[in-house]
C-alpha cells in the first residue's frame, strides 16, 4: 500500500483517539495494524522528535490539514447527498471509509476509484474487519490517468443524476495538463447540480515548503508533487460550467475549534456544476 495512504490512515486513526476528536474512523488504525513496517523511523520519544528539526514541524503542519480536510470533506459529501446527490465518486479514494463510517441517506451509491493494488491492501483489511457499508458501495480498480469513465458508467454510474464528486490528495500530484483531462471528464458526467470538492492552494507556508524540498527524506513525496491546476482551478472551472468557491483553513480551524499549530495555509474548494 502507498506510503502516502498509510500516513493519511495514521492520522485519521491519531484522531479518532482524542476525546475532541472531529470524526471517527474505526478503520484507519486496522490499516496501520496489517502494515507494521511502513514507518519504521516514526518517533517514539521527545527526544527522537527534537532530533527530526523542521520534519517535525512539517509533520504537524500535515498532521492538521488532513485532519481538517478529512472533517470538511466528510461534511461536504453529507451535505451534498441531503441536498439530493443520489450517487458520490471518490476519486484515489486510497483507505477512505466514509462509505462505511458515514450516516448517508437512503438511496446513496458511493463508487471509490483506485489502483488494483490500493483496493488488494484495503478490501483484504476490512474483509478480516467484518466491515458493512452505510450505502451501496461499488468499488473500481482503475488508473485514473488512462480511460475510465466507461467503467464508472459500466458500473451503474447514471451521467443524468447529480453526482458529488470528491479527488481528495489527488491533484496536487498530477500535472496541469493531467488534472485538466482528469476535471475534462468529471464535467462529461456531470449533470447540472452535481458537486465537485478537492484542495486548493498549498497545505504549508512557503517557507516550510521549501524546506521539505530540500530535505532527502522527504524525497519520496516532494518528487510526487506537480501541482495540479493550482490557483488557476476557480477561472477554470469557472470556464467549463461549474461555479466555485473557496474555504480558507483557518477559517475552517476556528470554526472546528481546533489550533492551527502554525500560520494556517490554503484551504478547499467546492464547486457546482451550472451547465454542461
Amino acid at each position: 500500500m502507498a506510503k502516502t495512504a498509510l500516513g493519511v490512515a495514521m492520522v485519521r486513526a491519531r484522531e479518532s483517539l482524542r476525546d475532541d476528536r472531529l470524526f471517527n474512523d474505526p478503520y484507519a488504525q486496522r490499516f496501520l495494524d496489517a502494515a507494521p513496517q511502513a514507518f519504521p523511523e516514526e518517533p517514539t520519544s521527545a527526544e527522537d522528535l527534537a532530533e527530526l528539526g523542521p520534519l517535525a514541524s512539517l509533520g504537524a503542519v500535515f498532521a492538521f490539514h488532513g485532519v481538517l480536510r478529512t472533517r470538511f470533506f466528510d461534511d461536504y459529501l453529507l451535505t451534498a447527498t441531503a441536498a439530493g446527490c443520489t450517487q458520490g465518486v471518490l476519486l484515489a479514494a486510497g483507505l477512505d471509509t466514509r462509505a462505511l463510517r458515514l450516516p448517508w441517506p437512503g438511496g446513496v451509491r458511493m463508487f471509490e476509484l483506485d489502483l488494483p493494488e490500493a483496493f488488494a491492501f484495503k478490501e483484504a483489511v476490512l474483509a478480516g474487519c467484518d466491515a458493512v457499508p452505510t450505502c451501496e458501495r461499488s468499488v473500481l480498480p482503475v488508473d485514473l490517468r488512462d480511460s475510465w469513465t466507461g467503467e464508472l458508467v459500466a458500473a451503474g454510474f447514471d451521467h443524468a443524476a447529480p453526482t458529488a464528486w470528491l479527488a481528495e490528495g489527488l491533484l496536487v500530484y498530477l500535472t496541469a495538463d493531467e488534472a485538466v483531462r482528469l476535471l475534462t471528464a468529471v464535467g462529461e458526467l456531470s449533470a447540472p447540480g452535481s458537486r465537485l470538492a478537492f484542495e486548493h492552494g498549498d497545505i504549508a507556508g512557503s517557507m516550510l515548503l521549501a524546506q521539505a524540498r530540500g530535505m532527502a527524506a522527504m524525497d519520496p513525496y516532494t518528487s510526487l508533487w506537480k501541482g495540479g491546476l493550482g490557483k488557476d482551478a476557480p477561472s477554470w472551472l469557472h470556464r467549463h460550467g461549474w461555479q466555485s468557491q473557496i474555504h480558507d483553513l483557518a477559517e475552517l480551524a476556528a470554526c472546528y475549534g481546533r489550533p492551527a499549530p502554525g500560520p494556517a495555509s490554503g484551504g478547499f474548494l467546492t464547486a457546482v456544476r451550472t451547465r454542461r
